[in-house]
């Protein structure tokens, strides 16, 4: 069963890691994909194509999702081009890991804009659209370290637990026009992000983690396509949590 059948979708930051898994999980289930990353053409339209495979449209956009303008202006351009939209999926991200002692306030405010500021953007451009057609669904990620905090993180921490408290906002804002927000809060899941984690850092998640496994994009992508579709359409302004029960 296709659980996004003929829904438009919007992933930012998907060409790669988690926000690549949900464009393509989404694309399974029948949704039309708009995608958008900071890359050259040939990357874009090559994930285009991989998206496209499952008989559904898509289309990517160079775009940096923290940039205001440029989110109003793609967002105009996807209603254009596909006729509506349905779901956002805020998902671009960063890090700019270190000790607050050592971190510099351009790794701050870096991590917050592009974080943060992003889902912003694109709530706020989606929301006309969405009031215009009363329904709508924005799925924000977050992450267990907005929940939580983590030492070497206090930047990521604070644009991630910043998601939680927007979103729980906007659903209680636009609720009433059958639009509702929810936040993903992933725990440690295994991308090319993490490669670059020391082993033994990767095995100190590992032994907090009741499942004793990371998780995949697809564990993500998934919850995703439930949030998105009309089998989640009483649940708003929640965080659900893919973290193997590191949460509880």
């Amino acid at each position: 069963m296709k659980l996004l059948n003929d829904k438009v979708v919007l992933v930012t930051g998907a060409v790669r890691g988690i926000g690549k898994a949900i464009a393509l999980t989404c694309a399974e289930h029948g949704a039309h994909i708009a995608f958008t990353d900071i890359a050259d053409d040939q990357l874009l339209q090559n994930v285009a194509k991989e998206i496209s495979s499952f008989g559904v449209k898509s289309v990517g956009y160079n775009a940096d999702a923290s940039d205001f303008e440029s989110a109003t202006k793609v967002l105009d351009e996807i209603v254009e081009t596909f006729g509506r939209i349905d779901v956002i999926i805020n998902n671009a991200g960063i890090t700019r890991d270190n000790l607050l002692l050592r971190m510099s306030e351009e790794q701050f405010d870096l991590v917050m804009k592009i974080n943060l500021k992003s889902v912003f953007n694109y709530t706020k451009a989606g929301i006309k659209h969405m009031i215009r057609q009363k329904s709508g669904s924005f799925i924000n990620i977050s992450s267990v370290v907005g929940v939580q905090g983590n030492a070497g993180q206090a930047n990521y921490a604070a644009s991630k637990a910043g998601i939680i408290g927007f979103t729980k906002s906007v659903a209680q804002e636009l609720g009433s026009r059958n639009i509702r927000a929810n936040a993903i809060a992933p725990g440690f899941i295994a991308t090319e992000m993490t490669d670059a984690i020391p082993q033994e850092e990767i095995d100190r998640w590992l032994s907090s983690i009741p499942l004793k496994r990371a998780g995949t994009p697809k564990d993500v992508a998934d919850l995703c396509v439930f949030l998105g579709s009309d089998l989640s359409t009483y649940i708003t302004g929640q965080v659900l949590h893919v973290d193997g029960g590191m949460v509880m």
